[in-house]
């Protein structure tokens, strides 16, 4: 389906903030749907058409990778984020480039919203001292039984990148007990031996998941250019 937001193809809004980045050398539209192939040629952007069978976004993405054999570093953006960060699709995209030991990478935001921690649409994540990712979870992450520490919890926020090695290793296996269980697929990671490396920024990026949301954001979009 073809979703409009302030009179453009709702994938056209999150292209055109990629296209604001400035350490991203190519965009690319993946998906499995032929009219946004013609949307996106519409308006000038370059799209592949994938499986309708893949099990999750990044399983397309790699397909769509294997199209572009010298694409060494992929972030993958969902279609349905109109107002992503282009300076946080930048900041995943060097810290891939400068450091080959992160083999994915991702982000998160504090919760500000205590009704969020134990919301299961807001996907929770636990990292280490070094930022790498110990655990992700639909449930409250951590559980607060000692209210003294001071703890702060930090929301997912749907974004990954890649080193291509790892994005098309990622792939080949199949999907993992916890994966299938929180129906989160970085948790296909985990249970591999691979943690994620967590950028931590303020900008959150909602999603047009529901009416609301997009209504939401298509009169925030429409504020912008009045």
């Amino acid at each position: 389906m073809l979703h409009l937001i302030a009179g453009k193809p709702l994938v056209q809004h999150t292209w055109e903030r990629c296209q604001e980045c400035l350490e991203v050398d190519d965009i690319v539209i993946a998906t499995d749907n032929e009219k946004i192939v013609e949307a996106a040629a519409a308006f000038g952007a370059k799209a592949v058409l994938t499986s309708p069978d893949h099990p999750s976004g990044t399983d397309r993405i790699a397909q769509a990778a294997e199209m572009f054999p010298d694409h060494q570093f992929i972030i993958n953006v969902q279609g349905d984020e109109p107002l992503i960060s282009p300076a946080l699709i930048d900041q995943l995209a060097i810290q891939l480039r400068q450091d080959s030991q992160i083999r994915m990478i991702t982000a998160a935001a504090p919760i500000l919203d205590e009704k969020q921690v134990s919301d299961p649409n807001v996907v929770k994540v636990v990292f280490d001292k070094h930022g790498d990712s110990l655990y992700f979870s639909r449930s409250a992450l951590p559980f607060v039984r000692n209210a003294s520490s001071g703890i702060t919890h930090y929301r997912h926020l749907g974004i990954y990148g890649f080193q291509r090695e790892f994005l098309l290793e990622f792939v080949a296996w199949p999907p993992s007990r916890l994966e299938m269980t929180e129906s989160l697929e970085q948790l296909r990671a985990l249970e591999n031996g691979t943690r994620l490396r967590v950028v931590l920024t303020d900008e959150l990026s909602p999603g047009v998941d529901t009416l609301e949301q997009a209504v939401a954001i298509e009169n925030h979009l429409r504020s912008l250019t009045t």
